[in-house]
């Protein structure tokens, strides 16, 4: 799987304001990119074009060295919200895809408690959606998404909404799930904490011109630990990076780490 962005541009014909300018990019199979960026720069637009939501004005998208043209299978999508169904129970709304795809029963059913044991929801199975807490909601949603078996997951700041305890967790265990699965994740992240936790690579729009300004590699090792002395209290580090003539520092204090230079 290959997904190529070439000189990607969005222009808003109400505004006439181009919210993306000459985006390149490509994404290879089982590559977990995050894209990190000021509110406004084009992250959640950038995620749409890709999912086929909106159109280009300028460039293509390929997947697969085809040309995206609107919303398909091989492409799901997870929002900040979980968008689950309140009138089906938790292991319905996991296979509710499945069945609109018309995948055999049996294997609903095996790939719903596959990912539900994976997210440690098995014993929630037949719990309604009203009895779950927030973090739950969202790990049902993850689960759903991950049964479609699509080319790509894309992923618009699907823990945002959550505190820092219950987005620690669902972070462990999304890279624990990727980990098992290799499946390719294009996440969007106002977090940059988020961003070196999960991502391979981490690409950082530009507010003011709506391009990448910079796409920096994570060497980390995995797995990740949202504990460990990198990201723990009291740990502090300042890792440089030069591109382009920019100094970059990616800093790990108190529990938080983030990316900056003069101006991002």
């Amino acid at each position: 799987m290959s997904l190529q962005l070439k000189n990607v541009g969005k222009r808003f014909e109400d505004s006439g304001h181009e919210t993306l300018t000459g985006i390149d990019l490509e994404i290879e199979k089982g590559e977990f990119v995050c894209v990190v960026g000021k509110s406004g720069c084009g992250k959640s637009t950038l995620l749409n074009l890709i999912a086929g939501l909106e159109k280009p004005t300028e460039g293509e998208i390929l997947l697969n060295g085809k040309p995206v043209t609107g919303p398909g299978a091989d492409r799901v999508v997870m929002f900040q919200e979980h968008a689950l169904f309140p009138w089906l129970n938790v292991i319905q709304n996991v296979k509710f895809g499945m069945e609109i795809a018309g995948v055999p029963k049996e294997e609903q059913e095996e790939k719903a408690m596959k990912y539900l044991r994976m997210m440690q929801l098995e014993d929630y199975a037949d719990y309604a959606v009203h009895q779950l807490s927030g973090g739950m909601r969202q790990r049902v949603a993850l689960a759903r998404a991950f049964t479609l078996d699509s080319e790509i997951l894309l992923m618009d700041e699907p823990f945002s909404a959550l505190d820092k305890q219950t987005s620690n967790r669902l972070r462990k265990e999304l890279q624990d799930i990727w980990m098992q699965t290799g499946k390719t994740i294009f996440f969007i992240t106002h977090s940059v904490e988020e961003a070196v936790y999960l991502g391979d690579r981490v690409v950082v729009m530009s507010a003011e011109k709506g391009n990448i300004q910079d796409v920096i590699s994570i060497d980390l090792e995995r797995p990740r630990h949202v504990y460990d002395e990198r990201f723990m209290t009291g740990s502090h580090r300042e890792q440089p990076f030069k591109r382009r003539n920019r100094i970059y520092h990616l800093y790990f204090v108190g529990g938080n780490s983030w990316i900056s230079d003069e101006s991002f």
